[in-house]
């Protein structure tokens, strides 16, 4: 299997190229998603057997100021690439978030729920679901949740650099969700890629990491396993205001993605302990 992703730098793309050495990654000289023709470009000159596109814009605050931008790189590029593989006959799997749903209630999302989202960089990205869906191609939308990895910059990472200057902190305590290792997504677009090259599966699935966890919680165990003492506190939402609106419950239920594919959610925990080894 050929396998073309976009992006190169980025936690998930870093993770991929662990386990799929074969793949062409694409960077931003390679293909700029805030031009979608080239990614269309990209997609011809490889001819790949299938797309994936772990490129995104994540700056979720920052989208706020920059909704436009993330528009185009996060709703217009993902359409442009799907309508490509679609016109190719080429599967295109891509990645979305919890972020799509406005975080209510207290049960896990299912993929077909209404979604609602609280601030741009969500409707950025539902805006990227639903021109793929419309793209009318064999595609597979993977929406995940609370990202960490031992790279780039994420809850587990910040958590740490902060640490190394306080030992008390404040961390949210009632907002929920699955904390999702990277290599288990990599790991999950690799086999999903591979089955829909062979003209199974298709549509949303969501992974997320289990059990279910609060910031806090999902603090206190990332200083646990670093072997660092650094008190944490729990704190309301209202107490730690940002420009972008989060949503209390991120929790994701991917029966889905196990029926069709066989991708059972990790446990973040173990996980969390091997990503200390690389980081500690």
């Amino acid at each position: 299997m050929s396998l073309l992703v976009f992006g190169r730098t980025g936690q998930l793309a870093l993770a991929l190229q662990k386990i799929a050495q074969d793949a062409t990654f694409l960077g931003r000289e390679g293909a700029d998603l805030s031009s979608p023709t080239t990614c269309i470009e990209a997609i011809h000159a490889a001819r790949p057997s299938a797309v994936i596109n772990a490129a995104a814009y994540t700056a979720v605050d920052r989208a706020e100021e920059e909704e436009a931008l993330a528009h185009i790189i996060n709703g217009d590029a993902p359409g442009a690439m799907a309508q490509t593989c679609a016109e190719l006959d080429i599967p295109f799997l891509h990645v979305s978030t919890d972020y799509v749903f406005d975080g209510s209630g207290t049960r896990p999302w299912q993929p077909g729920d209404e979604i609602a989202p609280l601030n741009a960089y969500g409707r950025s990205k539902a805006a990227g679901e639903a021109a793929v869906r419309a793209a009318g191609g064999h595609h597979a939308i993977l929406r995940t949740s609370w990202v960490f990895s031992a790279t780039g910059s994420n809850f587990v990472t910040t958590m740490l650099r902060l640490s190394e200057t306080r030992d008390a902190l404040n961390v949210v305590d009632d907002q929920f969700g699955g904390p999702t290792p990277v290599l288990a997504i990599a790991e999950a677009l690799l086999q999903m890629a591979g089955a829909m090259v062979a003209g199974q599966g298709g549509g949303t699935y969501h992974l997320a990491g289990h059990p279910a966890t609060s910031w806090k919680c999902f603090a206190r165990e990332t200083f646990s396993c670093a072997k660092r003492a650094v008190d944490v506190t729990g704190i309301p939402t209202s107490d730690y205001p940002t420009p972008a609106r989060r949503p209390f419950n991120s929790r994701l239920d991917c029966t889905i993605l196990e029926t069709d594919f066989g991708i059972t959610p990790p446990d973040w925990r173990p996980a969390l302990q091997d990503i200390m080894k690389e980081l500690t």
